[in-house]
């Protein structure tokens, strides 16, 4: 048994009190919170309450009729007593006019009078509430007996008429008798409403499950037909309740089955005699669906009332339109030029469809409207949106399996230029005869490429240094992201070929090319080729794009003049812009999951830009394509930010490595202050051969070359620059600094010309038998390498040694006098003979012409 103080009890016997005898509650019981343990308890207890109150009017009403009929002999007593009274009053009078009657018996005589003139006003008033009563309860069993004949309007006039009646009578509604005559009134009411119930749902009845929906305007079994069931709903302001779940249920059972586009199969819909119903099996056409709603919409303006089917435009029809417009026509519409004869036919039905609606007397069409007149740029959209998932797909798919691909480039050189590639690996070899032909002065024509087609110069102006192949470009624009470069050396990344000008300290050190210094007296055409890897990502990207530019192309001939998508042709030509930018959004994330990931990006983009700047050349000799066509290409921009995007995938993966390197030989601090400085080195000089093996597979032979002598010069730059900091070098520590550097020269094995001539193979492989006589070339890819070396000669020299380096060799060549003296003053030991030695460098600042400041 629940405890009565409990808060739910508290609650349910307030609400009982408000409800019977409008009373409020207490302060302690008005602030209890109310929850989903209270509500039960409060309901149940409403329920009993009610219950008992309904077993009290029923027995008040067998009680009244028996009162009632006591009231009538009351009434006929009283008029009996007035007969009385008056006849009284008149023996009064009379006996008023007899001069013996005394003063007092007057005044006697006058308040018998007052009191029988009260007396009968108020059995008047009796009177008159007893007939109001009588009235009330005489049509309240009319509203009983329309009731249980479904005569609901009537029912319901006579209900409104009996609240008038109950308002007439001349009493207080706190009168019993009045107040269960409201409660009765209240209670025919809720009975009405129920049969008002029944009626509606016998004349329109949703089966969701069998998927049916019967309308019927009138039935042979119901008095009331459905123009009378839409006043009774009026009556109880619930129209547009009652209309919004019919249209739920009838969207569920028939509309949503229909249109379910995800399903394998639809069925059809079927009307017949006011039956509306699911049915058979449908095809996936938009013109198929257009014919079944058409049904539907007419049979519910043929079955419904007027009043009712205005509801249609603004409960069922906007939800309809939008799966129509959002699902069935987005995906008839075609991502290209194929099947736009079907995507013609779905315009068309589009349009009839909305006609037919509108001759129905539909409104709120449009979203409809709206779609029949954007279907072009709506086809564009769908263009666009598809060109672009199909990049996201692919490149969610991975890289794929990697494919050798050749770059062919064309220059002239002089001989000596051209053997110097040569012997740097960029060509295989020259044709002596042919550089012998030249002595005579004749001038070859331009050899073909590969695939038939003369390549043209590579063109300047825009790409810095890592976006060309190594053969003299300019600098890298000031928009390029630049390498940080320690000691403010200059970073042999930044340009990728030999003797490139924007650096003309290396390009006089020895060792490195001086092709370009050369006097040119005679140059030829020279044909570059390199092979590197590519993903499997940039052909389906080209396919895509080509496929897109063929399509606009099309749309500016004869044939597409009437097409209704005619005039989107600009916009296609405008969608390869979008595709290459999604390519660059989101490439980063899927290449960066593999080994060499960012090397992949770098080649597959520069292979689209050459492959975008040869179609653009193409594009504008073709004869099969409209002069309109040939000028509406715009490549040029998109080319250009192919290859700096290429230019930063490169930069930044070579950052990114160099920071690693740098991490491991100490980052910020000094190497030689770790615990274990040649474990930091060995480390370094692992990684070093671990992305050369990485990298030499996936790029070509001049950019690996750049990138590998890229990590050698930051390994160098870090050494040099960490032992130009120590405060300090004694002997032992400066043949322990020897020592590591020597480790640190093995990786010349990586620049062997064996390796630069193509013979691919491990990074760490050793030279072949008979090569021991190879000079490495590694100074030529890193600019401090040199430095490196000669830095390794003076920590093992003693004075004379250094004097002479300077005074007679090429240290001058790599190290400033400052330098050169500071190594000194860290080295030895302050004296007569280093003081001595100090001052004849100090005199002889460029022993060996220009040196570096």
């Amino acid at each position: 048994m629940a405890n009565l103080d409990s808060p739910p009890v508290q609650l349910a016997r307030a609400l009982v009190d408000f409800s019977v005898h409008g009373s409020f509650p207490e302060d302690e019981v008005s602030s209890l919170p109310i929850n989903a343990e209270s509500l039960p308890t409060a309901i149940k207890t409403l329920a009993d309450a009610k219950a008992k109150l309904q077993a009290e009017i029923h027995a008040i009403n067998e009680e009244t009729a028996d009162d009632v009929r006591s009231w009538q002999a009351n009434a006929q007593s009283v008029q009996e007593d007035i007969l009385r009274s008056k006849a009284l009053a008149a023996e009064i009078i009379k006996a008023s006019e007899a001069p013996t009657v005394s003063g007092s018996a007057i005044q006697e005589i006058e308040a018998r009078a007052d009191f029988l003139i009260r007396e009968l006003n108020y059995n008047a008033q009796v009177q008159e509430t007893l007939r109001g009563i009588k009235t009330v309860n005489r049509t309240l069993d009319e509203v009983e007996q329309a009731r249980d004949e479904r005569r609901i309007l009537d029912a319901l006039r006579l209900l409104e008429r009996s609240w008038k009646e109950l308002d007439a009578i001349p009493v207080t509604k706190s009168c019993r008798a009045v107040k269960l005559l409201d409660i009765r009134a209240f209670e025919l009411k809720s009975d009405v409403h129920e049969v008002l119930e029944r009626v509606w749902n016998t004349l329109i009845n949703v089966d969701t499950e069998n998927q049916k929906v019967s309308i019927s305007r009138s039935r042979e079994d119901e008095p009331m037909n459905l123009e009378d069931a839409v006043i009774g709903l009026k009556a109880y302001k619930e129209v547009d309740q009652r209309m919004d779940r019919f249209w739920q249920d009838l969207y569920k059972a028939i509309l949503l089955p229909r249109m379910d586009i995800t399903k394998d199969t639809l069925p059809a819909l079927h009307v017949q005699d006011g039956i509306l119903e699911v049915r058979g099996s449908a095809d996936k056409t938009v013109q198929s669906l257009f014919a079944d709603l058409e049904q539907v919409f007419s049979f519910l303006v043929q079955q419904l009332p007027p009043d009712l089917v205005e509801t249609i435009s603004s409960t069922l029809l906007p939800g309809t339109i939008h799966s129509i417009t959002g699902v069935w026509l987005d995906s008839a519409v075609p991502s290209s030029l194929q099947d736009m004869k079907r995507f013609q036919e779905v315009i068309t039905a589009t349009r009839d469809f909305c006609a037919r609606l509108k001759a129905l007397e539909f409104s709120n069409l449009g979203g409809l409207q709206e779609w029949t007149e954007s279907a072009p740029r709506v086809w564009l959209s769908k263009c666009r949106e598809a060109a672009l998932d199909s990049v996201r797909t692919k490149l969610a798919r991975g890289l794929g399996a990697p494919k050798r691909v050749e770059k062919v480039e064309k220059q002239m050189v002089s001989r000596l230029e051209g053997e110097q590639l040569v012997a740097n690996g960029a060509v295989a070899s020259i044709d002596n005869d042919a550089w012998d032909a030249w002595d005579d002065g004749d001038r070859g024509a331009p050899e073909e490429t590969a695939d038939g087609r003369a390549d043209k110069p590579a063109e300047e102006g825009d790409d810095d240094g890592t976006d060309a192949w190594g053969w003299g470009e300019e600098e890298a624009p000031d928009e390029e992201p630049r390498e940080s470069k320690p000691d403010d050396e200059e970073d042999p990344s930044a340009a990728w070929g030999w003797g490139d000008e924007a650096n003309n300290d290396e390009a006089k050190a020895p060792g490195r090319s001086q092709a370009t210094a050369l006097p040119e007296t005679q140059t030829r055409e020279l044909i570059l080729r390199e092979s590197y890897s590519i993903s499997s990502m940039p052909q389906p990207v080209l396919d895509l794009i080509f496929a897109i530019i063929e399509d606009g192309a099309s749309l500016t001939q004869e044939r597409y003049a009437e097409s209704p998508v005619a005039t989107q042709a600009a916009g296609l030509f405008s969608l390869p812009t979008l595709v290459l930018a999604m390519f660059r959004a989101v490439s980063p994330h899927y290449y960066a999951t593999e080994i060499g990931g960012n090397m992949y990006l770098y080649n597959d983009s520069t292979y689209l830009a050459e492959q975008l700047s040869n179609f653009a050349t193409a594009w504008k000799t073709r004869g099969d394509i409209t002069p309109r066509a040939q000028n509406m290409l715009r490549l040029d921009n998109d080319i250009k930010s192919l290859q700096s995007f290429a230019n930063r995938a490169y930069t930044n993966e070579l950052s990114i490595q160099k920071t690693v390197l740098r991490d491991l030989l100490g980052g910020e601090q000094n190497f030689m202050q770790q615990d274990d400085t040649p474990s930091s080195v060995s480390a370094a000089i692992t990684r070093v051969r671990s992305l050369a093996a990485a990298w030499e597979d996936i790029l070509a032979r001049s950019v690996w070359q750049q990138a590998v002598g890229s990590l050698v010069d930051a390994v160098a730059a870090k050494i040099i620059a960490d032992v130009m900091d120590l405060p300090s070098i004694g002997q032992d520590e400066a043949y322990n600094i020897a020592k590591l550097i020597a480790s640190v020269e093995e990786l010349d094995d990586l620049f062997l010309p064996s390796r630069l001539h193509g013979e691919r193979g491990g990074a760490g492989d050793n030279k072949k038998e008979g090569d021991t006589d190879e000079v490495p070339v590694t100074a030529q890819f890193a600019g401090n390498w040199l430095r490196l070396k000669y830095l390794s000669e003076v920590l093992q020299s003693n004075l004379r040694d250094v004097r002479f380096l300077w005074v007679d060799g090429e240290l001058s060549l790599y190290f400033t006098v400052e330098e050169v003296v500071d190594l000194i003053k860290v080295s030895f030991e302050d004296n007569v003979r280093t003081r001595e030695v100090i001052r004849e460098i100090r005199g002889n600042v460029r022993p060996l012409g220009e040196g570096r400041e």
